[in-house]
């Protein structure tokens, strides 16, 4: 998984007035829980712009002015209700040797055959909450849906790895093809129909060969 890095300084205070000022300054009060102790520190709002503002996730290195490093991932964030400014931020340390849970995007793939026959895919989980090692977690997890007909889900299942543990249940539904006004009710019956049609062109053409036996036995009248 990716990981970016945040520049900060441990906070002395943590007083409402000492956050203020913080914020007027166009920092960003921060937590770290998760390790031996609570880890309080500041950084510059736009520090985490590529953290925040973005689909995709990533683990933090947390790069405080003192030389020490912390590993984390985003855990909880607090916006401002009128302006959307960053007001508060909560990590937790992680350990390479350490499970973690986080939250992965979803990324659908291909073109699903109910959906060329006129079905429409609807995506239920964008994101799914999984547990592994740090290293093991990947940027994304793929689903592959070219093969879908009108009717059919993919559920987490399909998408199961010996790296991760899912944490949702056997039966979550990840996407479906739903049908449409315009979308073919029964592909196998569309597919059985243009089938016949061929065995009757088949056997209509066997029959006009017949025939035209028929007519060259027949002796031609003098």
């Amino acid at each position: 998984m990716k990981s970016i890095t945040i520049n900060g300084s441990k906070r002395e205070s943590v007083g409402k007035a000492a956050t203020k000022a913080l914020r007027n300054a166009g920092k960003v009060p921060c937590v770290v829980y998760g390790g031996d102790d609570t880890i309080h520190f500041s950084a510059e709002g736009n520090e985490f712009n590529s953290l925040v503002y973005t689909p995709d996730v990533h683990t933090v290195v947390i790069a405080l002015e003192d030389g020490t490093n912390i590993n984390a991932v985003l855990q909880d964030i607090q916006f401002h209700p009128v302006t959307d400014e960053i007001l508060h931020i909560d990590f937790y340390q992680i350990f390479d040797d350490k499970p973690v849970t986080m939250e992965i995007p979803v990324r659908v793939v291909g073109n699903a055959r109910g959906v060329r026959n006129g079905g429409v895919l609807r995506i239920i989980m964008r994101t799914l909450r999984v547990k592994g090692l740090p290293g093991n977690l990947p940027d994304f997890i793929e689903v592959d849906i070219t093969e879908m007909k009108i009717g059919h889900k993919k559920y987490v299942t399909s998408v199961a790895s010996d790296d991760f543990t899912i944490l949702h249940t056997d039966n979550t539904v990840i996407c479906q093809v739903r049908t449409s006004r315009t979308a073919i009710v029964d592909e196998e019956e569309e597919e059985e129909e243009e089938g016949a049609e061929g065995e009757e062109g088949a056997e209509g053409a066997e029959g006009g060969a017949e025939g035209g036996e028929e007519a060259a036995e027949t002796p031609a009248e003098s």
